[in-house]
């Protein structure tokens, strides 16, 4: 879905490569058989680090604490190309709110852990404001994600296989 946006925005056409995970696709990039990956910072910066692949920008809106030598989409002249991997911990429909209360806190207090944190963020991971790890702030901007991502999966036809 980052491809058919960046064709999009770029006014470009290439051709889509499916593999089964990031890393056999990773694996032709820096063997020099795939031209072009969106990739997490998490498995990506270690190899842009070490010169075995380019990393050209971040679709993050600002620099990546853990990398800010990489500039951001709009600083590399493709504004708009904003695409944020993200993770959330989900729970069946009708889990009572007291334990969803409870997990929540659990996450919260780990993601509050500076030693957890640091080690986030060196991964390129960015985390969200302690306000906004909450399951309402969740559920508005998983909204979001779909509204700004289902016109492009219907434009571009995809489907899930």
């Amino acid at each position: 879905m980052a491809g058919v946006l960046f064709q999009q925005l770029s006014g470009t056409q290439f051709q889509f490569v499916p593999y089964r995970g990031a890393g056999p696709a990773m694996q032709d990039v820096a063997a020099g058989q795939v031209d072009l990956m969106f990739d997490s910072p998490a498995t990506s910066l270690s190899l842009a680090r070490a010169g075995i692949i380019k990393a050209y920008a971040v679709t993050a809106k600002r620099r990546l604490a853990a990398a800010p030598e990489i500039p951001t989409v709009e600083e590399a002249g493709l504004p708009g190309l904003h695409i944020s991997l993200w993770y959330a911990l989900f729970a069946p429909r009708h889990t009572p709110r007291p334990i969803i209360d409870k997990l929540n806190a659990a996450v919260g207090g780990a993601l509050g852990n500076p030693q957890v944190r640091r080690r986030l963020v060196e991964m390129g991971l960015e985390l969200p404001a302690r306000e906004q790890q909450t399951p309402e702030a969740l559920a508005t901007y998983q909204k979001a994600e779909i509204e700004k991502w289902w016109p492009i999966v219907k434009a571009a036809g995809i489907k899930g296989e």
